[in-house]
């Protein structure tokens, strides 16, 4: 396997992003090459095709091809958290005015949805209606981002206006994550705004041609699709493989040619040592992180005591070197992605429950606080998701982190579907394992899923104080106080509430046949999805796979 090691940005080496190429400088410049088809496998099943309601990559990478944006993160840069660049606007992203309260873009005038109807400023309105001020029953998974917007107004026919309440550092990162996929105002209003769940209709670089549940998604390619020169793809298969061994094996096997989420370690090497140079790899500290979801509204789960006392168990520094050598877990970290400059340090986080050095001395204090509850013989079912990586694999070593302090656990693992159901709508879980994977590098915004109240957490509590300073990070720019702010909210999620509890952050591998070119890995597993830059090295190909 040949390797290059570069950093994306000096950004990215601040928060921990290690980037490997497996092409030549030479390869990584030839020029693509039209044609070809794409086939990737895709570890999970697709709940809807709504990206506003959604958060499961079982659905960006099958369904965000066929999509545009507003603002996306640089393809070529894409570990970059910062690095913006226009999609459905035209030229230079903008800058705001107003003493930084508006933001102006400007609609290009050269796009249609696939469907032949153009895409103006009141579609772009219309789509960011939905996801910031939803009607009354209809679901926003980001609504919390867009806290800071006072309004969206359309000008003329080509022109978007934002208005913040205040200034806000978090707000274009919010602009430009990939599930703000641009619907057309004419579905909206005659279709209704669930729609979208089961129908698609947008301005991405590939037409919807089928989904076959249980099987694949197909695409081909948009001819009229506004960025000159792309796709260069004829067509992407989205092949569903929920096991991981056969999606493993499609890409040894020459059935596949990429799986965007991540392999643990393990498969990386198995694929090296089975095609040397036929594959390629690239890394990242991924942001992305397992967390456990007590429902408080269901006993014992309402006594704070009960869930400081399950986080307590675990021995985040143990599991991290035992986990990382078999599941796609490694870092230890608070709420903020590990590196960031508002992410805990070792110090500070070693003052959180469950965090000190001494886990026998977190035990025991954890079994004396089940004993003052009533719980010394508790037993709990784990809900969890059904996806190997690193879900069951976490769920199993959780179990015996619990049985540790006496606590007798089991798992109910469900498919990716009725896992949402039971955490969005029956609630009839007790704990359960929930994720808070985000697209881009923005703390402050990332940290809404521990927020009361928000659309994605289901910990399903009140608590006033939490909103109170969460509406303090997004109303300060100045970094040392948004930091000191942090630690406050931290400390009330994971230790005085032990409202949800983080276990470990994810590690992104990426082993991929050698011919795929011109993508490259981010921080995220939902970034860099469009698959507009990427195309096949066709001689390449038939080298490796005959034919």
């Amino acid at each position: 396997m040949k390797k290059l090691w570069r950093s994306a940005t000096t950004t990215a080496l601040a928060l921990g992003v290690a980037v490997i190429f497996g092409p030549s400088p030479a390869q990584a410049a030839d020029t693509p090459q039209y044609g070809d088809e794409l086939r990737m496998v895709v570890g999970s099943k697709i709940p809807s095709y709504d990206a506003h309601i959604e958060s499961t990559f079982g659905m960006i990478h099958p369904i965000r091809p066929f999509y545009s944006v507003l603002l996306r993160v640089n393809p070529d840069n894409p570990s970059s958290p910062t690095d913006f660049v226009c999609d459905v606007c035209e030229g230079d992203v903008p800058k705001p005015t107003e003493d930084g309260t508006k933001y102006t873009f400007k609609i290009r005038n050269d796009i249609k949805f696939h469907d032949g109807t153009p895409l103006t400023a009141h579609d772009v309105k219309a789509t960011f209606d939905k996801i910031v001020f939803p009607p009354e029953g209809i679901a926003s998974n980001r609504q919390a981002y867009f806290k800071m917007v006072e309004s969206i107004s359309t000008p003329d026919d080509y022109t978007l206006v934002f208005k913040l309440k205040h200034p806000s550092g978090t707000f274009m990162p919010s602009v430009a994550m990939p599930y703000n996929f641009i619907y057309a105002k004419k579905d909206l209003d005659e279709h209704g705004y669930t729609w979208h769940q089961k129908n698609v209709n947008g301005s991405g670089a590939f037409k919807f041609v089928e989904h076959v549940p249980g099987s694949h998604v197909k695409g081909v390619k948009y001819e009229g699709y506004h960025h000159k020169g792309m796709p260069y793809l004829d067509g992407f298969t989205a092949i569903s493989a929920p096991k991981m061994s056969v999606r493993l094996q499609a890409i040894r096997g020459g059935q596949a040619d990429i799986e965007f989420r991540g392999f643990p370690p393990k498969a990386r090497d198995d694929l090296v040592k089975a095609l040397g140079d036929d594959i390629t790899v690239q890394e990242s500290d991924w942001n992305c992180v397992l967390i456990v979801t007590p429902n408080h509204q269901v006993k014992p789960m309402d006594d704070a005591r009960v869930r400081r006392a399950l986080s307590l168990a675990i021995d985040r520094e143990g599991g991290s070197k035992y986990l990382s050598r078999i599941a796609i877990v490694k870092t230890v970290g608070g709420i903020v992605f590990p590196g960031h400059p508002l992410a805990a340090t070792q110090e500070e986080l070693k003052q959180l429950a469950g965090y000190g050095d001494d886990i026998e001395a977190n035990r025991a204090e954890a079994k004396r606080l089940l004993k003052e509850a009533g719980h010394e013989n508790l037993k709990i079912t784990l809900h969890n998701r059904g996806v190997d990586q690193p879900y069951k694999v976490v769920g199993t070593w959780l179990i015996d982190q619990w049985k540790k302090i006496g606590v007798e656990a089991d798992q109910w693992v469900q498919p990716t579907t009725p896992f949402y159901a039971t955490l969005q709508k029956k609630k009839d879980f007790t704990i359960s394992l929930d994720f808070n994977c985000q697209s881009i590098v923005n703390p402050i915004a990332d940290i809404s899923k521990f927020l009361p109240g928000a659309g994605n957490n289901y910990s399903y509590f009140e608590d006033e104080q939490l909103l109170k300073w969460y509406d303090e990070l997004l109303a300060t720019g100045d970094e040392a106080k948004q930091r000191e702010i942090m630690r406050k909210y931290e400390k009330r999620v994971l230790d005085e509430l032990a409202s949800q509890f983080i276990t470990l952050w994810w590690y992104k591998i990426n082993p991929y046949r050698s011919y795929v070119k011109g993508w490259k890995i981010a921080p995220s597993h939902y970034l860099n999805q469009a698959l507009d830059n990427i195309w096949i090295d066709q001689a390449e190909k038939k080298r490796q796979l005959g034919g």
